[in-house]
C-alpha cells in the first residue's frame, strides 16, 4: 500500500510541476528563461514524469495562448461556458490540442512565437505505442504491489493524469473559488494556499498578469511551484525575471481594476 500511495504522489505531483513550469509558465507565457540544454532537459523530464499523458510544449502553449486570448468565447479551446459537462470539455480540448501539434489546423503566428518545439521528441513521446508501453508500466506495478483489486481504481488517473489536472483548472476555477481582480472573463482562485494543484488554482491572477511567475498575488497566497522556481533560479537552472517585470501582461488587455 505505501508503494501505490508514494507512486501516486509523485506521479501527481511530477507531472503536475512540469505542467505548470514548463508548459505554462515557460512555453506558454515565457515567465522565465533557460538555456537550449535545459529546454531539452525538461522536455525529457515532462515525458519521464508525465508518462503516458505526456503533452506537447509547442501544442500545450499555442492552445494556452489562445486561451487567453479568446478566454469564455466561442474561440476559446476549452471555456466550460460552451460545453455540456466537464467531459464534454475534456474531449474538445483533445481534439483542439491534437490539430495543434499534428499541425492540421492553421494558427496565427502571433500564438506560435518562441513557443518551445522539438518535433521529433513529440513524435516519439506522443506515440500511441510508448503511451502503451508506460500504461502497461503502471499497471505492472499495481500488479505487484496493490495489496487489494481496490487500489486498480486509481489507475485510470495514472492513465489521464495530465487532461485532469488540466480539467480541474479549465473547469472548476471557472466556476467556483475567489476573485480578486476584474477581468472579462470567470477564472477564479480555486484556494488560498494551493497545495493540491501546485498554484495552478490562482487561476484569476493568472488571467490579470498572464506572465507573471508568481500565481499568488495577495499576502495570504502561496503558490508552491514559484517556491521550486527561485531555488532552480539559485542554481542557475532557469532565469527569473526582475520582480518589477513579472507584473506586465503577456497577451495585451485593457487595464484591470482590483477587487477590494
Amino acid at each position: 500500500m505505501t508503494a501505490i500511495l508514494i507512486f501516486f504522489l509523485l506521479h501527481w505531483y511530477g507531472s503536475l510541476f512540469f505542467q505548470t513550469v514548463f508548459l505554462h509558465r515557460y512555453a506558454s507565457h515565457q515567465a522565465f528563461t533557460m538555456s537550449k540544454g535545459w529546454e531539452k532537459t525538461f522536455f525529457v523530464l515532462t515525458f519521464i514524469f508525465q508518462g503516458s499523458n505526456y503533452l506537447s510544449a509547442y501544442a500545450y502553449g499555442v492552445m494556452h495562448r489562445m486561451h487567453h486570448a479568446f478566454a469564455d468565447t466561442e474561440k476559446d479551446p476549452h471555456s466550460p461556458m460552451f460545453s455540456s459537462g466537464i467531459f464534454d470539455m475534456m474531449i474538445k480540448t483533445a481534439r483542439f490540442y491534437s490539430a495543434i501539434r499534428n499541425r492540421t489546423m492553421t494558427v496565427d503566428p502571433k500564438f506560435t512565437t518562441n513557443v518551445p518545439d522539438w518535433r521529433a521528441f513529440d513524435d516519439f513521446a506522443s506515440n500511441r505505442f510508448t503511451r502503451l508501453a508506460w500504461g502497461t508500466l503502471y499497471t505492472l506495478f499495481y500488479i505487484y504491489f496493490a495489496p487489494s483489486w481496490v487500489w486498480f481504481l486509481l489507475l485510470p488517473f495514472h492513465y489521464l493524469m495530465s487532461p485532469i489536472h488540466g480539467a480541474i483548472i479549465n473547469w472548476f476555477a471557472h466556476k467556483i473559488g475567489y476573485t480578486t481582480f476584474k477581468v472579462n472573463d470567470t477564472s477564479k482562485n480555486l484556494m488560498p494556499v494551493d497545495i493540491f494543484m501546485m498554484g495552478e488554482g490562482f487561476h484569476n491572477n493568472h488571467h490579470t498578469y498572464g506572465n507573471r511567475a508568481n500565481f499568488a498575488y495577495r499576502w495570504f497566497e502561496l503558490d508552491p511551484s514559484y517556491q521550486i522556481m527561485k531555488l532552480l533560479h539559485v542554481l542557475h537552472i532557469i532565469r527569473l525575471p526582475e520582480k518589477k517585470k513579472q507584473a506586465q501582461t503577456f497577451l495585451k488587455k485593457k487595464e484591470l481594476v482590483a477587487v477590494e
